[in-house]
């Protein structure tokens, strides 16, 4: 028997939902309006498509470049047609596809739940006959279950990212002390430059690269400017590599001639990750990681304004969430990567964080990235 591949595996997995939901027709969504990974963690196409997923396992994807989806796309070339047959019409789009593939009168079908609700109307309007599901707690939120554990395929993809983002860490530390990295302008083109040089699709997203006069924002805005880097204090740099669809996230910390209360600050954050990291193991609530690096920073009359980590995978912040609040009741299991990164900011000071993507295992956790306080 011919083994399925991940794609086939991952379809499995949404259809088993849809039988015991009782949803005969489910719609996914990625256009310039509303994006969405799903349909890429789905088919292998990148992009700018609605795909239509039956009960009975049938798969339709319409797609604003068809030529794009029958390069990229695991499904049969007379699975995929182009959106532009439907007038780029999400609900005329759906009620075609439900009439070719005989979805019965009265059955269920949902759309994203993230659809305005004009749009919503709109559905009704074509789809008179069925029972449009528009909802918070369906197929969005289980298919968020499924990618935050991550397959055999994904994982290897994430480890060979991580494996150029560590190489990259390696040069722009070599290359900052050598003084060929001045500035956040010099940085954040280096990342740009080597990422696609190393075959990525790019960076992850916008390189935050803050000098020390800019570093005690969370996300520095603009995201990197012509300012100088990497000297005198506290210098952030932010950054990620995209590698057939996948993501890594990490920051890094550079620090020049602190005075006592900077070296406090990473002081506190490295000892934030060491503890944060020893915790991350099969079973062990997001929420208690979290929680226990904000009772460390509280010790010492400190507080972290953001959550301590997320999922990374097709999108650099995905599931699992992790953060200290009660509504956050997320639990790690083996496969699942997300990155940690404690931080401290002050106006004065600048600011300071360290942030690694984290495998679980199944006997424990692997850290992906090589993330570090650099001194200068």
């Amino acid at each position: 028997m011919e083994k399925k591949s991940s794609f086939a595996l991952r379809l499995d997995k949404i259809y088993d939902w849809m039988a015991e939901e009782g949803i005969a027709l489910l719609m996914l969504e990625d256009t310039e309006s509303r994006r969405d990974q799903n349909i890429r963690w789905f088919t292998g196409h990148p992009g700018d498509a609605l795909l239509f997923l039956s009960v009975d396992r049938q798969a339709i994807l319409a797609a604003w470049d068809i030529n794009l989806a029958k390069l990229h796309a695991t499904l049969p070339p007379e699975a995929i047609f182009s959106y532009n047959d439907f007038d780029r019409k999400p609900s005329k789009a759906i009620a075609a596809v439900a009439k070719k593939l005989g979805i019965p009168i009265g059955s269920r079908v949902e759309i994203p739940s993230v659809t305005p609700y004009p749009l919503f109307l709109d559905f009704v309007g074509e789809l008179t006959d069925f029972d449009i599901l528009c909802r918070n707690k369906g197929s969005g939120a289980e298919i968020n279950k499924f990618r935050a554990v991550k397959d055999d395929e994904e994982i290897a993809i994430i480890k060979k990212a991580a494996g150029i983002t560590n190489e990259l860490i390696d040069s722009i530390e070599k290359n900052v002390k050598s003084g060929k990295i001045k500035t956040e302008a010099d940085a954040a083109l280096f990342i740009e430059m080597e990422a696609r040089s190393h075959g990525c699709e790019g960076t992850s997203f916008d390189t935050l690269a803050a000098g020390p006069d800019r570093s005690f924002a969370i996300h520095a805005f603009p995201t990197w400017t012509n300012a100088p880097f990497g000297t005198k204090g506290l210098s952030i740099l932010d950054f990620g590599v995209k590698l057939n669809g996948y993501c890594t996230d990490v920051t890094i910390t550079f620090a020049r001639d602190l005075d006592e209360k900077q070296e406090k600050l990473i002081e506190l954050t490295e000892k934030a990750a060491k503890l944060a990291i020893s915790m991350a193991h099969n079973g062990t609530m997001t929420r208690d990681i979290a929680a226990a690096v904000d009772r460390l920073f509280s010790k010492s009359k400190k507080k972290m304004p953001h959550a301590l980590g997320h999922g990374v995978g097709l999108q650099e912040h995905e599931y699992p969430l992790v953060r200290n609040s009660s509504e956050n009741d997320w639990e790690l299991s083996a496969g699942m990567i997300f990155t940690i990164e404690p931080g401290l900011y002050d106006p004065l000071l600048g600011g300071c964080r360290l942030e690694n993507d984290v495998l679980i295992t199944e006997s424990g956790h692997e850290v992906l990235t090589t993330a570090r306080i650099i001194r200068l």
